[in-house]
C-alpha cells in the first residue's frame, strides 16, 4: 500500500510527519501522523496509537498535547489517525457530533453509513498493518485518547486481548450505550437495536473481558460533559464489579480541553512505556 508523506517537520530530535493513503476498509483518502523520535533511527520502537475526539482530525494532537517531548525521552513511536472517513462521496450529518469527524470507531452497519464508517476494522487490522511494513516499530502496541477516541482506546483494547500491551484514556465516554452522544451515533451507525450497541461499550464489555489489562483513566472534574457525557462512576462501577483493575483519577479543575491533555500526557506516556518496553 502506497503511503504519501505530506508533512515533515523536525521535533525533539525526531519527526512529527503526516502521511496520506487510500484506505481500503473506508474506501476513502485517509490521513494519518506519525511521530518517530530520535531512536527510530537506529532501531525498532514500539507504539503507542492516539486517538482523538468529536471534531479532530490527525492535527490536533501533534500540534496541542506535547506529547512528542515525552515520546523521545521515552523512544515510543506515536500514531494518531484522524476521526473518521473523509470525502465528497462519504455520508455526513449536521452537526458536529455525527458523521465526518464522529466516526465512533465503530463498523457502522446502517445506511448509509456502512459503505464507509468502519473505523474499528481501520484502526485494528487496516493502520497497524500498514504501520508495521513500513515503519521501524516492534510488534508491542499501546492505545490511548480523549473523550470519543477515550471510548475508542478502551473498548479496542477489551475487544482484542492480547494485541494491546498497555490502554489508558483522558474524559472517556465510557458508557455511549447510556449518554446522548452515543445514542445518537450509535442508533444512526448500530440502528435501533441496542443490544447491537453494547458491542462498541466499555462499561458492557468489561464483565466479559477475556483479558485483565489495567485501565489508567484521568477525568477533570471541571469538564462540562462529566456528568451528562461521561459519567466515569459508571466505568468505576462496572471494574470493581467484575473486579477489573482501573486507576480512575479524578483531577481538580480541570477541563475537556487539550490544556488537561497536556497536563498529564507525559504521565500516560510513561505509563504505556514502562509496559511497552519490559
Amino acid at each position: 500500500m502506497t503511503l504519501q508523506r505530506i508533512e515533515h517537520r523536525a521535533m525533539h530530535g525526531g519527526w512529527q510527519d503526516v502521511h496520506e493513503h487510500a484506505s481500503s476498509s473506508l474506501g476513502c483518502t485517509m490521513r494519518f501522523a506519525v511521530y518517530l523520535p530520535p531512536q527510530a533511527a537506529t532501531q525498532k520502537l514500539p507504539v503507542l496509537y492516539w486517538l482523538s475526539g468529536l471534531t479532530c482530525t490527525e492535527q490536533n494532537f501533534i500540534t496541542k498535547a506535547g506529547a512528542q517531548r515525552y515520546a523521545a525521552e521515552h523512544g515510543v513511536i506515536l500514531v494518531a489517525p484522524d476521526t473518521s472517513p473523509r470525502g465528497d462521496d462519504v455520508a455526513d450529518a449536521d452537526g458536529y457530533d455525527l458523521g465526518k469527524g464522529a466516526g465512533f470507531y465503530v463498523n457502522a452497519t446502517q445506511a448509509p453509513w456502512a459503505a464507509h464508517y468502519r473505523m474499528y476494522d481501520y484502526l485494528v487490522d487496516e493502520l497497524p498493518a500498514l504501520i508495521e511494513a513500513n515503519f521501524p516499530v516492534t510488534d508491542a502496541r499501546g492505545i490511548s485518547g480523549h473523550s470519543m477516541g477515550g471510548h475508542g482506546a478502551l473498548t479496542i483494547a477489551l475487544k482484542n486481548p492480547g494485541r494491546y500491551r498497555s490502554v489508558s484514556a483522558f474524559s472517556p465516554i465510557v458508557a455511549p450505550s447510556q449518554v446522548p452522544w452515543g445514542e445518537k451515533a450509535f442508533g444512526a451507525y448500530l440502528g435501533e437495536d441496542r443490544t447491537a450497541w453494547k458491542a462498541y461499550d466499555t462499561v458492557a464489555l468489561i464483565a466479559d473481558a477475556q483479558e485483565r489489562l489495567p485501565l489508567l483513566v484521568d477525568q477533570g472534574d471541571a469538564d462540562e460533559f462529566l456528568h451528562t457525557q461521561l459519567k466515569p462512576t459508571l466505568l468505576q462501577a462496572a471494574a470493581d464489579a467484575a473486579g477489573h483493575p482501573l486507576t480512575l483519577r479524578l483531577q481538580p479543575g480541570y477541563d475537556h480541553s487539550y490544556y488537561f491533555i497536556a497536563s498529564f500526557i507525559g504521565e500516560h506516556i510513561a505509563h504505556h512505556a514502562k509496559a511497552l518496553t519490559t
